[in-house]
């Protein structure tokens, strides 16, 4: 029996090389196919009483430009970015217990009234943050650090997936999902492309990245309860052997 086959969309840096050894721990055969690269746009994050940052690439960025928090409150969204901001000295005042925009709005609402927060991260993130931050009562400030682009290579893994060879599917963002779908609608129809992904495992990081996956007329199968790669693709890959050994 040949190795089952998961696609990983991540972006285009050491995240993709992570996430393949991943896969190939777990006896599968990884396709890394990135509909990421990421793109800085020179900018800093301006001073504020507090930080929030949401991904590991804000925190690498931020700190390439040796930025300082000053006095200022450190949040982060996830483990991976807590753990991004350790490694480059900054400390990590306020993480939420879950790991979401709407997560870090609950944990800073009795806390941020009158203050200044900055948000630092992409220029792709949605609106769920800054307007829960306003709502209590902050005045908030959003720094784009980066952008998501598409890469000219992404695409292996949509003419595969059109073909029905894929038995597992990895999302991470929204933006990978925009990224699929575009190259999906050059390559051929839409409909292919649903059909050949009926029996595959559809893996989504977070609700944000689900949401775009039903948006598309996709089902989503796996949603991990943390914002964290290494769950997603595990618990993708256990439901993925479990389908094969019933068909």
């Amino acid at each position: 029996m040949s190795k089952l086959t998961v696609a990983v969309l991540r972006p285009d840096d050491d995240r993709i090389d992570e996430a393949v050894e991943y896969l190939r721990l777990r006896g599968v055969s990884p396709v890394a196919d990135p509909m990421l690269t990421v793109c800085p746009t020179g900018e800093m994050p301006a001073a504020a009483d507090y930080y929030v940052f949401t991904s590991r690439t804000g925190v690498q960025i931020a700190a390439d430009q040796d930025w300082e928090p000053g006095r200022g409150t450190v949040c982060a969204v996830g483990q991976q970015t807590t753990s991004a901001l350790r490694v480059n000295g900054y400390p990590v005042d306020i993480v939420p217990s879950t790991f979401t925009s709407a997560g870090l709005v609950e944990a800073l609402a009795d806390k941020i009234s009158g203050s200044t927060v900055e948000i630092a991260r992409s220029a792709n993130g949605s609106n769920v943050l800054p307007q829960g931050l306003e709502s209590a009562g902050a005045d908030v400030h959003e720094t784009q650090l980066y952008q998501l682009e598409k890469p000219e290579t992404a695409g292996q893994s949509v003419s595969l997936a059109i073909d029905g060879q894929l038995d597992g599917v990895l999302f991470t963002s929204s933006r990978t999902v925009d990224h699929f779908f575009e190259i999906a609608t050059e390559q051929a129809d839409v409909t292919e492309l649903k059909r050949g992904l009926e029996e595959a495992v559809v893996g989504a990081i977070g609700a944000p990245t689900a949401r775009a996956i039903r948006d598309n007329g996709l089902e989503v199968d796996i949603i991990p309860e943390s914002v964290d790669f290494e769950q997603l693709a595990g618990l993708t890959v256990q439901e993925v052997r479990n389908r094969a050994s019933n068909r």
